[in-house]
């Protein structure tokens, strides 16, 4: 099951004179990541690189900064994958020592920089979504709502025309026998939009 963290952990580490320092936090989207890149750039001015990560759907990136292609970002981005993490951004600043370490050995400390930070991060677990549209008569739309809010589904938008359309969130397990229950109560009478194919999360 997904999870995001529940507040920026670094970590640092000196691998032959260089210093890796390693920070795990919770992050939306791109734009953020972006801001708090530029941020600890500014923060680091005598930093070689400053390498991240952010898994966090379809705004999902990696840069590795100068690094070797393949070294730095990717690596980075695969261990919060392999953590099973969402809305999380990675970021390594890295020190220059003096001592090349080569590919292999620059992936290894991208990696563990990230590893050790991850470490002492608290998770916070996340339900997937799914994302419902449907369409019913006027006369049902009491009955739905009351059948949403049973099923613990977040009404969004509801728009009022001929008949009346609901948008609504719920746990993706859920779903199909949400859809049954509403199929059944409307007898039929109900149409569904195609379903969002991107997958969204709430904490647990």
């Amino acid at each position: 099951m997904a999870a995001t963290l529940a507040a920026p952990v670094a970590s640092e580490l000196v691998i032959k004179k260089s210093r890796f320092i390693g920070c795990v936090e919770p992050m939306r989207d791109r734009a953020g990541a972006l801001q708090r890149v530029a941020a600890l750039r500014a923060q680091h001015p005598g930093a070689a690189h400053v390498c991240w990560a952010l898994l966090a759907g379809g705004d999902s990136a990696a840069n590795d900064d100068g690094e070797p292609g393949g070294t730095a970002g990717r690596p980075m981005l695969e261990v919060l994958r392999h953590q099973e993490l969402e809305g999380v951004l990675a970021t390594v600043v890295r020190y220059f020592g003096g001592v090349k370490l080569g590919a292999g050995g620059l992936v290894r400390a991208y990696t563990d920089a990230v590893a050790q930070a991850l470490l002492q991060a608290e998770r916070i677990t996340l339900e997937r979504l799914a994302t419902l549209q449907c369409t019913v008569p006027y006369a049902m739309e009491g009955a739905l709502r009351r059948e949403l809010e049973a099923a613990r589904a977040t009404l969004g938008e509801v728009q009022h025309g001929m008949e009346v359309t609901l948008a609504f969130t719920v746990s993706e397990p859920a779903a199909p026998a949400l859809r049954q229950r509403i199929e059944d109560l409307t007898q039929g009478r109900v149409r569904w939009a195609q379903p969002d194919p991107g997958g969204t999360f709430r904490k647990l």
